[in-house]
């Protein structure tokens, strides 16, 4: 699990929910700026998971959590990112198929 790769996500996903934010408030179409914020919130969960789960494993390394408690936060985090790439790649095909469409 790439902690990276989810910040890229969430940063990419701000910047594109940011423009369309505003320009959905002011042509009055919430249906936009509530699909941008649902994808925020989405990966701003999956990144807390992610943290709270390496955060537990350090603890676990310390001595100072038990390891039942950080296999439960780490298959948590899977299921989670498992989520957001299936997600990412059902967007994906579904563009593919708007591109193979006739004009």
């Amino acid at each position: 699990m790439d902690l990276a790769a989810i910040r890229a996500y969430a940063q990419a996903a701000r910047q594109v929910a940011a423009p369309n934010a505003t320009g959905a408030a002011s042509a009055g179409n919430p249906v936009a700026s509530g699909f941008g914020d649902m994808v925020m919130n989405a990966l701003s969960e999956t990144q807390a998971v992610m943290q709270a789960s390496e955060s537990l494993t350090a603890q676990n390394a310390a001595g100072q959590a038990e390891l039942v408690d950080v296999v439960t936060a780490m298959a948590a985090a899977e299921v989670q990112l498992e989520t957001v790439i299936a997600v990412r790649d059902q967007v994906i095909r579904a563009y593919q198929e708007i591109l193979r469409m006739p004009i």
